[in-house]
């Protein structure tokens, strides 16, 4: 009896079993399906992982460091490896920079560049002449026994500045290569490393320039610029070594000149113009001297001029070489009007249009400037270009014209021109009859004239003192420059000064007054504050040697 119920309990519990089992099956399905997405999710989270923390190639981890480190000690050297350092009567910047060919670079602005190939290494010297100082070349003048230990003493001073170069470079490199390395790795660990191997190669290229300097790299320097014309100025290097005692006097009359050149602009008088004139300032045959922008600079702020007028021949060659010479045009402090000499080229011309208050006229063009009407032509030839045959005065006629019919139509339209402008005096005489004043220069004298129609020639003589061919001259030429007094209301002038400084061997400034005839006594009424008259031509000194 047990049994039979023991077995019909198996049986159902049996049944039951098979109907639940399918059912049983599918729920342990659907409570494994998010533990299996959990493992994918795992699995695949972890696989990243590993792939993340993979170390970097080794080469790939030196070049980004060797990268980093050249980068930042090149910037380094950039922002703070520069050293000023006296050297001799000079101010100058020394630098180093990266160069494929080593040497040493010196940079004498505006002449050019001297390059020397003093070594072979990843470094190059760069120099750069800022200035001639006054005090310590006017005690070579005052004390001319020391040019005897002029070259001990520059060789004292280039000592001591490498010195300080060195120093200064190794500062720059170590502190922009590891500036450099901390932001790109942000690891003071790297960036040291970047640090450590910019002395290290640093030191590398001081070693490679030792073991290859060259000294007698003096005797074939490579010459840039205007100073590739230095050869044929003062010898080849051999000549002056072996001749130095000759060299030696010439480079002591040389800083003599410039020097004293310096004491002449210094000590121009001061004079209070009359406010009620326009003051137009009037310079001509610069010639590439660059002393002359420190004397117009002066007379400007000295005299307040209004407006400047350079009659031409502002270059000595023409090249493109000299077109920076130009630059300090824009700050000098007041417009400047500008025509072409025979001495300046069509690229001068075009390099002068782009500078900043610089007004080029050329072809009869008039414009107005300070309030004073202005027309120009530039000089039709050009003779630093030596294939073509010089036109003579037939050519500068004819340019005259072309100024003349400009003039002409200008009175015809009721706007009158003031001011006319040529270079040559030949071209200005055409315009006789058509304005009140025509300027030039070209003959680095004065002229004064009345020409036959009533127009007045005023041609000025040389404000660079001839140029820079004026330093190798026993007696130097003068240096010149006027001042104009127009009428504000009537644009004629009422009186001129005349400036003249001594040259560039002479400390005497001398300026005189001078007042056209019609304004002397007797004949109208002279500008408010002028000193006492003078006869037109003639001038009397208003100051005395300065």
């Amino acid at each position: 009896m047990d049994r039979v119920t023991r077995s019909r309990g198996m049986t159902t519990d049996n049944r039951r079993n098979r109907l639940l089992r399918p059912l049983r099956a599918r729920l342990s399905g659907v409570r494994g399906l998010p533990r299996a997405v959990r493992r994918g999710y795992r699995a695949r989270r972890t696989a990243r992982t590993l792939t993340l923390d993979e170390p970097p190639h080794p080469y790939g981890r030196a070049l980004g460091l060797i990268a980093v480190t050249l980068l930042g000690g090149w910037l380094g050297l950039l922002v703070i490896g520069a050293v000023h350092a006296p050297v001799g009567p000079m101010d100058t910047r020394m630098t180093l920079r990266p160069s494929l060919t080593g040497g040493t670079r010196i940079n004498v602005s505006p002449l050019g560049d001297l390059e020397l190939g003093t070594h072979y290494a990843p470094v190059r010297l760069d120099v750069d002449v800022d200035r001639l100082d006054p005090v310590r070349s006017q005690e070579l003048v005052d004390h001319p026994d020391r040019f005897a230990g002029l070259q001990a003493e520059v060789t004292r001073d280039v000592t001591r500045s490498a010195a300080d170069l060195v120093l200064h470079s190794c500062v720059a490199v170590a502190s922009g290569a590891t500036a450099l390395g901390l932001a790109v790795y942000r690891r003071p660990r790297r960036a040291l490393a970047a640090g450590g191997l910019a002395l290290a190669l640093l030191g590398a290229s001081g070693a490679s320039a030792y073991a290859t300097w060259n000294p007698d790299s003096v005797l074939e320097p490579k010459f840039s610029g205007l100073l590739s014309s230095a050869p044929s100025v003062v010898g080849n290097a051999r000549n002056i070594v072996s001749e130095f005692d000759v060299y030696q006097k010439e480079l002591a009359r040389l800083v003599t000149n410039v020097t004293k050149l310096y004491d002449a602009t210094s000590t121009l008088p001061v004079y209070q113009p009359d406010p009620t004139t326009i003051r137009v300032l009037h310079v001509s045959d610069i010639h590439l001297n660059p002393g002359s922008w420190r004397i117009i600079a002066s007379l400007v702020k000295q005299y307040r001029i209004n407006v400047i007028i350079d009659t031409g021949d502002t270059m000595d060659h023409g090249s493109a070489a000299e077109n920076h010479f130009l630059d300090p045009v824009s700050t000098l402090g007041a417009p400047y009007v500008w025509v072409r000499g025979n001495h300046d080229s069509r690229s001068t011309q075009k390099y002068l249009t782009g500078l900043k208050h610089v007004t080029v006229l050329d072809e009869g063009r008039v414009a107005q400037v300070a309030g004073v009407r202005i027309a120009g032509v530039g000089d039709p030839q050009f003779t630093p270009d030596r294939s073509v045959v010089a036109a003579g005065d037939p050519a500068e006629r004819t340019a005259g014209g072309r100024l003349a019919d400009s003039l002409r139509t200008q009175r015809l339209a009721g706007t009158p021109v003031d001011i006319a402008l040529a270079h040559n005096p030949v071209a200005a005489t055409e315009a006789d009859g058509l304005v009140p004043l025509a300027l030039a220069g070209h003959l680095h004298h004065r002229e004064r004239s009345r020409l036959p129609q009533g127009t007045r020639l005023m041609v000025e003589g040389s404000t660079g003192g001839g140029g820079l061919r004026a330093v190798q001259n026993t007696k130097p030429e003068q240096v010149r420059a006027s001042v104009l007094y127009l009428d504000r209301k009537t644009r004629l002038l009422q009186a001129w000064d005349e400036i003249t400084l001594g040259g560039l061997g002479l400390s005497r400034a001398e300026v005189s007054r001078h007042l056209p005839r019609e304004n002397q006594p007797g004949a109208g009424p002279s500008p408010t504050g002028s000193p006492s008259p003078a006869r037109e031509g003639s001038g009397t000194p208003s100051h005395g040697p300065g």
